[in-house]
């Protein structure tokens, strides 16, 4: 093990409900919860106040993208069905996702940290791991001093955790929120990561959890008490063996720091189940607007595909995807809607649609020469 790593991991604190409170600070200290684009904004009152919606007042298959501490305190979570938090939150404000707002206050955090601690692995729009290991800085102060960066940058407090790794830095970031700092060294496993739940475990999933249970393993420090021979005879080597390791908070995994993406997607869960024939002009027309965001993705990138594809699941769940690859790669959106409407013409269309994607693979960067797009005309399959 290297003991000379110090690896963090930044949680941003509650991060789409926070932007949100942001741009309604009226709501602060309210269960609030964030799912449902369809929900109708805030409507401006004749008096200049605003009313929101409530989720008692919800009604499709929309899920919650995230809520509030106070909302959590009611025991609803992000992932959770809306119909279902509103049985347990029927008052908690409903906002409708905007990823747009999202998106930036995800560059403006990245940035301020960077200015801080340069070397990051980006994990996704709300959490990245950072390497410290090269500053010169106790770790107290300096996690203080990357906080009040992304403070000052957008508002909104975030949590950390220090630790050798990135397995334990992950888990120590949940530690102590919101608006924490968590400093542990191997020497702090024993007590303060083997009281937790196995699930704690960043790759631990509900499935390994149950056969865990099964085996009368619910905490980290149960875990770590089975041989290892154990685990591989019951997960095979590689988990087996990852399983042994991440108990004893052992991880050698080195930052991420650039990524070839290998693919960029969009998708869209209706609220109810579409039909291809009465419901073809909302399914044209999410169509399209998935066909348009995969090139944005693309431009944004800078680069181009070799291959679409579609991805439809049905109303009994079951899931039919398709892709075409093409002779020359394209990022445009009216040409990315003609090759994945080759491939929904693969598909037998005859039940209700709950799903729609649209993906784009094979990625590349721009020829030198732009390669024409043959325009044809549009299929109207919906």
């Amino acid at each position: 093990m290297n003991s000379h790593r110090r690896i963090a991991h930044l949680d941003m604190d509650a991060f789409f409900a926070s932007v949100e409170l942001r741009h309604y600070p009226m709501l602060r200290g309210q269960p609030v919860v964030v799912g449902g684009r369809r929900v109708d904004r805030p409507v401006e009152q004749a008096d200049g106040s605003l009313r929101f919606a409530r989720l008692r007042d919800y009604v499709g298959r929309g899920v919650i993208t995230t809520s509030t501490y106070e909302a959590r305190a009611l025991g609803v979570f992000s992932g959770m069905g809306l119909m279902k938090a509103a049985q347990l939150a029927p008052d908690a404000i409903l906002l409708p996702a905007n990823f747009d707002a999202y998106r930036d206050y995800s560059r403006r955090f990245k940035a301020a940290v960077a200015s801080v601690a340069p070397v990051i692995e980006d994990r996704g729009i709300d959490e990245i791991y950072i390497d410290l290991s090269g500053i010169a800085e106790d770790s107290l102060p300096l996690a203080r001093r990357i906080k009040q960066a992304v403070l000052a940058a957008t508002g909104l407090t975030c949590s950390i955790g220090i630790t050798p790794n990135k397995l334990l830095a992950k888990i120590a970031s949940d530690l102590d929120k919101p608006d924490g700092i968590t400093i542990l060294g191997h020497e702090d496993v024993p007590t303060r990561i083997w009281p937790l739940a196995a699930r704690k475990i960043n790759g631990i999933g509900p499935k390994a959890a149950e056969r865990l249970r099964a085996m009368g393993v619910d905490t980290v420090g149960q875990l770590a008490a089975v041989a290892e021979s154990e685990l591989v005879r019951r997960f095979g080597a590689s988990t087996g063996s990852w399983l042994w390791r991440a108990a004893r908070g052992i991880d050698e995994r080195p930052l991420v720091t650039e990524r070839d993406p290998k693919s960029v997607s969009r998708e869209s869960t209706f609220e109810r189940d579409l039909d291809v024939g009465l419901d073809r002009a909302a399914l044209s027309e999410a169509f399209t607007g998935l066909c348009a965001r995969v090139a944005d993705d693309l431009a944004r990138k800078g680069l181009v595909a070799r291959t679409i594809g579609i991805k439809l699941r049905f109303a009994d769940f079951s899931t039919v995807t398709r892709d075409l690859t093409l002779a020359e790669p394209l990022a445009d959106a009216r040409a990315i809607r003609q090759a994945a409407g080759q491939c929904l013409k693969r598909i037998a269309l005859g039940k209700r649609i709950r799903l729609l994607g649209v993906r784009a693979a094979g990625l590349q960067p721009p020829p030198a020469t732009p390669v024409p797009v043959a325009v044809q005309a549009e299929l109207q399959l919906f």
